[in-house]
C-alpha cells in the first residue's frame, strides 16, 4: 500500500495532485447543465458534482469552481434563475466531455459538440434532447465556500423528463437501463453493471433483493 502524507500532497506537482484527489471520491454522476442568458445565448457544460440535497422540497446542488476565468453557466443562471440538468449516457459521452473546452460566450456548446436543444413551455433554459433523463431547476441559493473560493449552487427541481419504462412502480429510476455513464477522476468514463437493489435495512432483519420491472437497456 502507498502512504501519502499531507506534506507530500502539498509538495506534489499541481496537476498530478488534482488528478489524484479527484479520483479519491470514486465514481461520480455525469451531467450536462444547460443554460441561457438574457441575450438568448445558450451554454452547455459538463459537471460531475451534482448532488441530491432533499426530496421535499426537491433540491439538488452542484459546485462551481473559482472564477479565475469566465463562468458562463453561473452568469446565465444568475441572470435567468433557471437551468437544466441532463444525464449523460453512452450515446454522447464524448460530446459531453468536449463541452469542458473553453468556448467563447457567443459559441454555443450545443452546436460545437453536435447536441440538440429541446425547449418546453415555461422553461427558458434548453434541455439536451439526446438525454433520456433530464430536469429543470429553479435557482434558490448560492452559498460561498470560503475554504477554496468555490460556490455551492442550490436549486429546486420543477420539471422532470424521463423515459417512461425506466421509472419503477415504487418511484425508483432505473438509470442503468438508460445507458447512464459515470466518471472517475477528471476524464475516465465508465458504464455500470448493477449488482442488485436491496430492501430497507432494519436491525435483526435479513436483506432481500428487490426485483425490477422490465426496463430494457438502450441499445
Amino acid at each position: 500500500m502507498t502512504y501519502i502524507t499531507r506534506e507530500a500532497l502539498l509538495n506534489m506537482d499541481s496537476r498530478y495532485r488534482a488528478k489524484l484527489i479527484n479520483s479519491l471520491s470514486g465514481f461520480k454522476s455525469v451531467n450536462l447543465i444547460g443554460s441561457i442568458n438574457d441575450k438568448d445565448q445558450t451554454n452547455l457544460a459538463i459537471f460531475s458534482s451534482v448532488i441530491h440535497l432533499g426530496a421535499s422540497p426537491a433540491l439538488v446542488a452542484f459546485i462551481m469552481r473559482p472564477s479565475s476565468v469566465e463562468r458562463h453557466t453561473l452568469e446565465n443562471i444568475q441572470q435567468t434563475g433557471q437551468y437544466t440538468i441532463n444525464q449523460v449516457n453512452t450515446d454522447f459521452w464524448q460530446g459531453a466531455h468536449q463541452t469542458s473546452a473553453r468556448y467563447e460566450r457567443h459559441q454555443s456548446e450545443f452546436e460545437e459538440v453536435a447536441l440538440s436543444m429541446q425547449f418546453i413551455d415555461n422553461i427558458s433554459a434548453p434541455f439536451v434532447k439526446e438525454s433520456q433523463l433530464k430536469y429543470a431547476v429553479a435557482l434558490k441559493e448560492i452559498l460561498p465556500i470560503t475554504l477554496n473560493n468555490t460556490l455551492l449552487v442550490i436549486g429546486e427541481i420543477t420539471d422532470i423528463i424521463c423515459t417512461e419504462q425506466a421509472i419503477q412502480p415504487d418511484g425508483y429510476i432505473d438509470i442503468e437501463s438508460l445507458g447512464a455513464v459515470t466518471v472517475s477522476g477528471l476524464d475516465s468514463y465508465h458504464s455500470t453493471h448493477r449488482l442488485s437493489r436491496l430492501s430497507y435495512a432494519k436491525p435483526d432483519t435479513s436483506l432481500v433483493e428487490l426485483n425490477l420491472v422490465g426496463s430494457p437497456h438502450l441499445g
